[in-house]
């Protein structure tokens, strides 16, 4: 699948030629670097003293140049992104030497450790336009957020998006259950409740479960596992910086974790069930979301109660209408046959996702208001 990435990852050679080439011969500053590395998910070269093959010096996207070596690295050639690193706060010398070897940076540590860490990741992961980020809540429970979020997810990957699916609900019984990957090996959010600060996002990719094309960050079964917004703010913001699509399934509840995934989305989807009850429920859970969500949209779902229909939802909401979210009869039996949800690329529920995300790649991303769109019935 062209621009995916399960199973498609690049060989460890190629991981180690993306890692920063790091130059020293000072065994307690290596540790240091080496340890900086790893925080950020990166895997550098090192060589001791001097650039040695002139290609590594070139390839590599960032350069740290200890104190130590700086001498051994005069001559060559001139580059972007090479950084001088030592201890000494107070060595006189430090400008020159960078000046010859021609250094953007110079870095004392321990003091710039949380910069270069950023630095670090930013080099290897690439600094391009961030993931588009979606967020799917239900109106009351029941309501069908959470296969919608895995139809979304399942259908942007099938089309070659980089996808991410992210279980933000802890007692949604686990979102990997939907797309049958609870047996899966890989990290569970239990893993990452203590993750503060910058998180690496090939680092994350990689350690997650892999199905259907797509990385998912699920619940384990054990007991429930409170995450710090902190670590919910680390999480999105790895997975944000990776590109392409990361969809998240969301409580009704707002919680500062809750709060903080909803301040990282572009877009919210409130699924609201056609029925007074569900309309009313929706709007309390829209009246918490818009708090911190911005751009929070409605999809409808029948069967209606007498009166009712999508348009009239919307209005009640006061939010704007993606469209009416079509029903799939066969889906049970499908998942039970190892189907995900917009597993079937010819079902009413896949076509109306794809839908969706063609009216997401246009200029301005989801900037305005898509028509309401359709899955329903033969295309």
């Amino acid at each position: 699948m062209a621009g995916s990435f399960a199973g498609e990852g690049p060989s460890s050679a190629e991981a180690r030629r993306e890692g920063p080439l790091i130059l020293t011969e000072d065994p307690d500053l290596l540790d240091d670097l080496l340890r900086l590395c790893a925080a950020a998910g990166a895997v550098p070269e090192v060589h001791h003293g001097s650039p040695g093959e002139r290609g590594s010096w070139k390839r590599a996207p960032m350069v740290l140049v200890g104190d130590d070596a700086a001498r051994g690295c005069r001559g060559a050639p001139r580059r972007p992104g090479v950084m001088l690193v030592g201890r000494d706060q107070d060595d006189p010398e430090v400008w020159r030497r960078a000046v010859e070897i021609g250094a953007e940076y110079v870095l004392r540590l321990p003091a710039s450790e949380g910069w270069l860490v950023d630095q670090i990741a930013n080099a290897v992961e690439g600094v391009g336009r961030s993931a588009l980020t979606v967020g799917v809540m239900g109106g009351r429970g029941g309501s069908g957020a959470s296969t919608l979020a895995c139809a979304l997810a399942v259908t942007a990957a099938r089309s070659g998006r980089r996808t991410m699916l992210i279980d933000g609900d802890p007692l949604g019984g686990g979102i990997d259950v939907l797309l049958g990957g609870e047996g899966s090996e890989g990290l569970r959010w239990p893993d990452f409740a203590r993750s503060k600060g910058r998180l690496g996002g090939g680092a994350l990719e990689e350690s997650l479960p892999a199905l259907h094309g797509l990385r998912v960050l699920s619940w384990g079964r054990g007991e429930q596992v409170i995450v710090p917004p902190q670590a919910m703010q680390s999480v999105l913001a790895a997975a944000r910086r990776l590109g392409g699509v990361v969809v998240v399934d969301l409580p009704r509840r707002l919680d500062e974790s809750v709060a903080e995934a909803l301040a990282q989305l572009d877009v919210g989807l409130l699924v609201v069930p056609g029925e007074l009850r569900a309309v009313a429920a929706a709007q309390r859970v829209a009246a918490a979301a818009r708090m911190v969500l911005e751009d929070l949209r409605v999809i409808a779902r029948g069967p209606y109660t007498a009166g009712l229909d999508e348009q009239w939802v919307a209005q009640a909401l006061g939010l704007p209408l993606v469209g009416d979210l079509p029903t799939e009869p066969g889906l049970p039996a499908a998942q039970d046959n190892g189907v995900p949800p917009g597993g079937d690329p010819h079902g009413a529920l896949a076509r109306f996702c794809k839908a969706f995300w063609d009216q997401a790649d246009v200029p301005g991303r989801l900037e305005t208001v898509p028509p309401r769109l359709h899955g329903g019935g033969p295309s």
